[in-house]
C-alpha cells in the first residue's frame, strides 16, 4: 500500500508540475546549488504530506461506500482459566469369572437332575446325580474290611504295648489298616464325583444335558451357572497411557443398549504389555444390583487420565497453521468501541476433548480472541466486532 501511495504521489506531482517543472527540477539539480536543492526537496515533501492525508481520507470513504472494502465482521470471546478433565475413550465387553459351564467328572448315566433353568442355587447345592455303576456297594464292602483291619490293628497295638507278640505282627496290622483306609478314601472321592454340586451361588442359565443321557468325564457339559453380581470389564489400553492410567482412576461406563451410565474406578492394571498390539489390560468392576447388565454386553469407557485445574480452552475450529507448521489464532488489539485490529498469535496446544483444545502457551487468562471470522482476517487488518 505504501508503494501505491508513493507512485500516486509522484504521478500527481509530475502531473501538477508539468514539463516546465520537470525541466526546472533538472535545472535545480544541474545547478549543483545546495540551497536550491534543499528548498526544492522541502517543497516536494510538503506536497507529499498533503497528498498522503488526502489519500487516507479517500481510502476511508472508499471503505464505507465499496462493499468489497468494508471492514470484516467478527465475534470474539474472552479466554478464562477452568478445570479441564481429559478422558481416554475405549470399548470393552462385560464379563464375569462366575460364568462357567459345569462338566461331568464321572462317566455314566445322568440319573437325576434336581434343578430347573432360571433357578437360583447356593454354593455346594446338589444339581444332579450320575449313576455310580456299583461304586456305593463297593464302598460299603470296603468300609466293613476297613473296620476289621482297624480292630485287628488296635488289638495288635495293645498287645505290643504289653510286650506281647512280635513287632512284625504289629507293623503288618498297622500297614493293612492304613492301606485299607487309603483305598476307602479314594473310593469315597470317586463316588463324590457322581454328585454334581454348584461351585458358587448363582443362577442356572442353561441345562445342557438332559436326564437319562450317558455322560463322559471332562467331555459332557451339564449346566451353565452364572452369577451377575460380580461383573467387570476387561479392556486393552495403548501403552502410551501406562503412566497416566493406574488403580483408582475414575471411569465413566456407558451402555448404549441400556441407555445407562455408571461411575466406577479402575480395579486392576496389568503389568504385561502385549507385543502384538502394544497394549496392556485393565479391569473395571461393574455394580449390577438389579441384574440388568449381562455378560458380553458392549460398553464404552471414558477414563480420566489427565486434569488441569487452570486450563485455557479454545475451539479447535479457530486454529490455523502456517508454512512452518506452527499453530496460530487471531486476537484483537487497539480496541475502540466495536472496532479493533486483528493480531496473529502463535500458540502451542495440548490435549483435546470434543470440539475444544487446551492451549499450553501463547495465551493468557482474559485474552480476547476472534471466533467467528477467524479464518477470513489477516494480521493487522481492521475488524468490526459484533455481538450475537
Amino acid at each position: 500500500m505504501k508503494n501505491i501511495y508513493l507512485l500516486l504521489t509522484v504521478s500527481i506531482l509530475l502531473t501538477s508540475c508539468g514539463s516546465g517543472n520537470k525541466k526546472s527540477l533538472e535545472d535545480v539539480i544541474a545547478s549543483q546549488d545546495l540551497e536550491q536543492i534543499r528548498e526544492k526537496k522541502a517543497s516536494l515533501d510538503s506536497q507529499q504530506q498533503t497528498i498522503l492525508a488526502e489519500l487516507k481520507l479517500l481510502e476511508s470513504e472508499i471503505k464505507k461506500l465499496d462493499p468489497q472494502q468494508k471492514v470484516p465482521l467478527i465475534t470474539t470471546f474472552l479466554t478464562k482459566e477452568e478445570v479441564f478433565d481429559h478422558f481416554v475413550e475405549l470399548q470393552g465387553n462385560v464379563t464375569t469369572k462366575q460364568n462357567v459351564v459345569i462338566n461331568a467328572e464321572f462317566g455314566g448315566v445322568l440319573k437325576q437332575v434336581y434343578v430347573k433353568e432360571g433357578q437360583k442355587v447356593s454354593p455346594g447345592q446338589i444339581l444332579a446325580k450320575i449313576d455310580d455303576g456299583g461304586l456305593s456297594q463297593q464302598l460299603a464292602q470296603l468300609k466293613i474290611q476297613t473296620e476289621l483291619a482297624k480292630t485287628t490293628f488296635e488289638r495288635q497295638e495293645r498287645l505290643w504295648n504289653q510286650k506281647i507278640g512280635s513287632e512284625i505282627q504289629f507293623l503288618q496290622a498297622k500297614a493293612t489298616y492304613e492301606a485299607q483306609l487309603e483305598v476307602t478314601n479314594q473310593l469315597k472321592q470317586q463316588l463324590a464325583k457322581t454328585v454334581v454340586r454348584a461351585p458358587f451361588s448363582g443362577t442356572i442359565d442353561d441345562i445342557i444335558t438332559d436326564q437319562g443321557t450317558v455322560v463322559a468325564p471332562g467331555q459332557s457339559a451339564l449346566f451353565r451357572i452364572v452369577n451377575l453380581k460380580k461383573m467387570y470389564i476387561e479392556t486393552d489400553v495403548p501403552e502410551s497411557y501406562i503412566s497416566s492410567i493406574n488403580v483408582g482412576k475414575s471411569v465413566e461406563v456407558d451402555f448404549p443398549v441400556l441407555g445407562k451410565t455408571i461411575n466406577t474406578k479402575v480395579r486392576q492394571v496389568g503389568d504385561f504389555i502385549n507385543p502384538a498390539n502394544r497394549t496392556f489390560k485393565i479391569q473395571v468392576p461393574i455394580p449390577n444390583e438389579n441384574k440388568a447388565i449381562k455378560p458380553n454386553l458392549t460398553a464404552k469407557l471414558k477414563i480420566n487420565d489427565y486434569t488441569n485445574e487452570k486450563a485455557i480452552l479454545i475451539p479447535q475450529s479457530i486454529i490455523s497453521e502456517n508454512a512452518e507448521g506452527k499453530q496460530y489464532i487471531y486476537a484483537i488489539t487497539d480496541k475502540n468501541d466495536n472496532l479493533a485490529k486483528a493480531k496473529r498469535v502463535i500458540i502451542e496446544t495440548g490435549k483435546t476433548q470434543g470440539d475444544f483444545i487446551e492451549v499450553t502457551s501463547g495465551l493468557e487468562n482474559g485474552s480476547e480472541i476472534i471466533k467467528e471470522g477467524a479464518r477470513s482476517v489477516k494480521d493487522g487488518q481492521d475488524v468490526k466486532i459484533i455481538k450475537i
